[in-house]
């Protein structure tokens, strides 16, 4: 999925330039690509709405100068005390170059296991994958309705459906559903079952 986004050039970086910026209701960002770097800023109303079409790694037609680029958003910058966006970079990119980036996966349904009386367990949050620009998931639905106590759902058992490479093992855990008992040796700090790895936390977007 993709979407327009109008973007301008700011010619000067002083501080004071920056916090008028901001103070419009416009983010300033960064347009990075062809070993160039350009500054430019963008309002912040219209970024929000295209994230949100698009998701974290959809394509975006970013408008400078009445040219155009294919871009991703490569890293985003907040404030952690207004928790506002405070400044953003943007990787053009090539659509036929296949680029690694992080999704989110996304578990649906209701597992027989929880049902069950047992507890689920989601290993993994995000899965590093490698792709061309257009067919990058927004996120990765993993159905676990057939999921039952003591079973796992793991890396290689994801259906990519050939449109994507999934950059961990096949054995990796994504979800499991613990046993009542496994899950209050958790909770109390006891030693848990071997086999349930701690949550890992992907790269972000990179292009190849």
């Amino acid at each position: 999925m993709s979407a327009t986004l109008q973007a301008n050039v700011r010619t000067n970086g002083k501080h004071s330039i920056i916090r008028q910026i901001r103070e419009g209701g416009n983010i300033p960002a960064v347009l990075n690509g062809n070993n160039t770097s350009k500054p430019i800023y963008i309002n912040s109303i219209e970024f929000i709405k295209t994230i949100r079409e698009t998701g974290r790694n959809g394509i975006i037609n970013l408008t400078v100068e009445n040219e155009q680029h294919p871009v991703m958003l490569y890293e985003l910058q907040q404030d952690p005390i207004k928790n506002e966006i405070i400044h953003a970079d943007f990787q053009i990119v090539n659509m036929k170059t296949e680029v690694e980036v992080d999704v989110n996966v996304h578990l649906v349904g209701d597992a027989k296991g929880v049902k069950d009386g047992g507890v689920l367990q989601q290993s993994l949050h995000q899965l590093s994958i490698r792709a061309l620009p257009s067919a990058i998931p927004q996120s990765i639905e993993i159905d676990i309705s057939n999921l039952e106590t003591g079973h796992t759902i793991t890396v290689g058992e994801v259906d990519t459906a050939g449109n994507y490479e999934i950059n961990h093992e096949e054995d990796q855990v994504i979800a499991s559903i613990l046993a009542p008992r496994q899950e209050e040796e958790i909770d109390t700090g006891e030693e848990q079952e071997p086999g349930i790895p701690e949550n890992v936390e992907g790269r972000e977007g990179k292009e190849s």
